[in-house]
């Protein structure tokens, strides 16, 4: 047999390529993820008690949009870097911008007040637990993200491996938000994304090891 019938006939038997699979693969390890890291919040540190009344506040809400609009941009991003070749485009920007626009409504609010109150804003009262607290609920979707993404033979290793972290630690600060009692955006802009940065950095730290294959 000839070369190129070799080819012909390989190519005529190819089973069709599943365009949903990326889709699939990461949509289950966000529903597992978000799903365990509510049941290690349950678990841990519980939901807080007065969730009902200030879930009725649009500042909740502004709370939630931040690791929500990091999760929706960090998938992006993650879905990319996890396919050989396939083109981020404009996807850093769709994480940047959720953070630069709370760090501008930071600085808004800091400006807004008296110089006596700005750091109670920025600390609050749980500053010293809040990104270590992140960083332990995003230990489920940290395993989730890096097996879906080890599904797709990534080749850009270390940035593929700081997009999954920072996709379970967008996921670990959403379930996060329904405990922590803080409703300053300057805390959000500080210890929030810094929470988020952790395992981001253990991403980018182990990502050549985990997603190699």
């Amino acid at each position: 047999m000839k070369t190129d019938e070799l080819i012909n006939m390989l190519a005529n038997h190819a089973p069709p390529v599943d365009r949903q699979i990326v889709a699939r693969r990461f949509g289950t390890a966000l529903v597992i993820g978000l799903v365990l890291a509510l049941l290690l919040l349950l678990t841990v540190f519980g939901i807080r008690p007065d969730i009902g009344q200030v879930a009725t506040t649009p500042l909740f809400w502004a709370k939630l949009a931040l690791p929500a609009s990091l999760l929706a941009g960090a998938l992006l991003v993650t879905t990319r870097l996890a396919r050989p070749g396939a083109p981020v485009g404009n996807g850093w920007a769709t994480v940047a911008l959720p953070v630069i626009a709370v760090w501008l409504a930071a600085l808004g609010l800091l400006l807004s007040v008296s110089a006596n109150i700005r750091w109670a804003l920025i600390f609050g009262e749980t500053w010293r637990v809040c990104p270590l607290n992140i960083a332990l609920l995003s230990i489920p979707t940290f395993a989730c993200v890096f097996w879906a993404i080890r599904g797709f033979a990534p080749t850009r290793l270390r940035l593929a491996g700081a997009a999954g972290g920072l996709l379970a630690g967008s996921m670990a600060t959403l379930a996060y938000s329904l405990h922590c009692p803080e409703m300053s955006v300057a805390f959000w802009a500080v210890w929030y994304v810094l929470g988020m940065l952790i395992p981001t950095a253990v991403g980018a730290l182990l990502g050549p090891r985990l997603l190699r294959w």
